[in-house]
């Protein structure tokens, strides 16, 4: 004999079935925003490494190309090349502290996890509006 289902067991077997669904997307969706954090998290690591490496030498060298240029202007116009030289420091920090604050701002953590929860909750039919 077949087993038959009431309407009661039906419901909580169809409620269990979308409670198990629910915990699977969310576990899906948990399990990619946890990849595109290791994923950001080397990529920072070798961009910190690679840019304290180029910044120690890029001080390096310049330090030497501005000692060069005071000793080659000491006798004529010392306090010329002095100012000079630190005008340029001055000038290349602001460009530096400007691009770094232009990489600040931009907003790249855990955006396909953000993007994969945006279209579930449109597949569920609810719409969040942006403020």
């Amino acid at each position: 004999m077949a087993d038959r289902q009431g309407p009661a067991e039906r419901v909580i077997t169809s409620a269990r079935r979308l409670l198990s669904n629910m915990i699977a997307t969310g576990e899906t969706r948990l399990r990619l925003a946890v990849l595109e954090l290791e994923a950001e998290r080397d990529r920072m690591l070798s961009l910190l490494l690679l840019a304290g490496a180029a910044l120690i030498t890029f001080s390096f060298a310049l330090g030497m190309l501005l000692l060069m240029l005071v000793v080659l202007y000491w006798e004529d116009h010392r306090l010329l090349a002095i100012g000079v030289c630190a005008a340029v420091l001055f000038i290349i920090t602001a460009c530096l502290a400007y691009g770094a604050k232009r990489i600040a701002k931009r907003r790249r953590l855990m955006q396909s996890t953000l993007s994969h929860l945006e279209q579930d909750r449109q597949a569920l039919g609810g719409s969040r509006e942006s403020p």
